[in-house]
């Protein structure tokens, strides 16, 4: 249970976050939202406030905002005393910003987050305990053991695993003298970093070298003043890692992390919606037709131009993005089964 309650919160507070970022950026351009949907249909239940219809819906999987004039086959049917109203009649800066509202939204509540987490509690890092040495790996041919603390790299000193990480890649593939805490002694081994080819979220391959080693996954808390807590919770240094794509979940991926981190208690769960917003707001800025960051290069175009793309070429857009869209879903989806069956494991054999 705890897992689709969990889940249902998380998607509600990160659908909610940007669709108030759409919402508020419309009303403020003076366009009228008919309806604000948490849920997609069948409707559950709806109470209309001024010129608003705000719904919930039985699919807790997305919203939307439904703004008047949207529909740019509406366009001409609109009499010219509401066209003022109307969200196809503002000009491209107007709906570029209406709809860019929406990412934005979730990187601010991402930093928000983030910017009160490390205020109050500090940053969280990974110790430098190693919990797995990969087979086939130079660090097992090396000696290194699970349990065994790594103290330094090349004879600096390492606090975090992402110091361990940092300087292996620094290195460029070079032999790194690794420093040990292995129980009551001190051991150093030489190690040749393999390069190893990962692919990230936008189908990029970089080689990147690595020696094998898996960070046991407990926790050192850095205390950091309120100035360094704004600088850390800023999107650049969220994003400025890339993305694997096998970490690319869906919903069944979300409500197991959703389920496992509600058990570790909420701020667990506070933080990984933090996360999962900031890689909402990436994924909606994709140029992808039918996505925001689609229209957002629709509108960039009619500003160049001067002139709104043709409604044909629009419409024929939106077919290619729901097939980009539709795979993306798919690779999603295998990612969430390969998880739980090992489906790669089975198709490789």
């Amino acid at each position: 249970m705890i897992y689709v309650v969990s889940t249902i919160i998380v998607l509600g507070i990160l659908v909610f976050v940007h669709e108030l970022g759409h919402f508020l950026a419309a009303k403020a351009l003076g366009v009228r939202v008919e309806k604000f949907s948490l849920g997609f249909p069948p409707k559950m239940m709806g109470k209309k406030i001024g010129d608003t219809e705000y719904i919930l819906s039985w699919i807790p999987l997305g919203g939307y905002v439904r703004m008047f004039g949207e529909n740019p086959n509406e366009e001409n049917g609109i009499p010219p005393e509401e066209q003022q109203r109307s969200f196809t009649h503002k000009p491209p800066w107007a709906r570029f910003l209406i709809v860019l509202a929406g990412p934005v939204f979730n990187f601010i509540f991402a930093i928000l987050v983030f910017c009160f987490v490390f205020a109050f509690q500090g940053i969280p890092h990974l110790s430098t305990y190693i919990g797995e040495v990969s087979k086939d790996m130079p660090a097992i041919e090396a000696g290194i053991m699970a349990e065994d603390q790594i103290l330094a790299i090349n004879g600096q000193p390492v606090k975090y695993w992402e110091d361990v990480s940092a300087a292996i890649k620094a290195g460029k593939g070079r032999d790194v003298e690794v420093t040990l805490q292995r129980k009551d002694r001190t051991i150093t081994v030489l190690v040749a970093p393999k390069r190893v080819t990962v692919e990230n979220v936008f189908g990029e391959k970089s080689q990147t070298p690595q020696i094998g080693i898996v960070a046991r996954g407990d926790m050192v808390i850095e205390s950091i003043n309120p100035a360094a807590a704004l600088y850390y919770g800023s999107v650049v240094k969220l994003i400025e890692r890339k993305i694997p794509l096998k970490t690319v979940g869906g919903p069944i991926f979300i409500a197991q992390i959703a389920g496992q981190q509600a058990k570790a208690g909420v701020l667990n769960l506070i933080i990984m919606m933090a996360v999962l917003s900031v890689n909402l707001g990436i994924i909606n800025l994709f140029p992808i037709p039918i996505l925001d960051g689609g229209s957002l290069v629709f509108f960039i175009m009619e500003m160049i131009f001067r002139r709104p793309l043709s409604l044909r070429t629009r419409e024929l857009a939106q077919q290619a993005g729901i097939i980009l869209l539709v795979l993306l879903m798919v690779v999603i989806f295998y990612n969430d089964l390969d998880r739980i069956f090992g489906l790669s494991r089975i198709f490789s054999r």
